[in-house]
């Protein structure tokens, strides 16, 4: 049985294959209730399931006429999603937003689970044992370059 946050993240994008477009707005309340779930529970779905890193952008208006708008970045060829994933790497990455970087890969099948599961273990904070800053500049360099190696194959 899936989590609720699973079958929040499955209905969205389930919205977006039945409108057929690269733009979803849903409101809070209206997904909370249809759920029987918090507001908070869609906001921690939003947050960590359509990040950038998987290739999303969120707009969000609150109110009692508010929203969350979320747009599927246009990247319909590695290339141009891997050169997007490489402006939002900078010059270091955390553990998280990397890890997010490698779903958006195997969301988007770009790499398979075997090398999501290699990737996660090279960038992992146990693998790279040393000060903070230090490994979050050298965790930014692995991904970088295994972007580029992406985007070859």
């Amino acid at each position: 049985m899936h989590n609720m946050s699973d079958i929040i993240e499955q209905y969205i994008k389930k919205l977006f294959e039945d409108a057929n477009e690269d733009v979803v707005e849903i409101q809070r309340a209206h997904i909370a209730q249809r759920f029987d779930c918090v507001p908070s529970q869609l906001n921690y779905v939003i947050k960590t399931r359509f990040t950038n890193e998987h290739g999303y952008e969120i707009e969000s208006k609150r109110g009692g006429g508010g929203y969350i708008r979320i747009t599927k970045i246009e990247n319909r060829d590695v290339k141009g999603y891997i050169n997007h994933l490489l402006q939002l790497i900078g010059p270091s990455i955390s553990q998280q937003q990397g890890y997010y970087i490698i779903d958006g890969l195997l969301d988007n099948h770009y790499i398979n689970e075997r090398e999501a599961k290699m990737i996660r273990a090279v960038i992992d904070r146990e693998t790279l044992n040393m000060d903070v800053m230090a490994r979050d500049i050298i965790r930014a360099n692995i991904l970088k370059r295994l972007l580029h190696v992406i985007s070859y194959y």
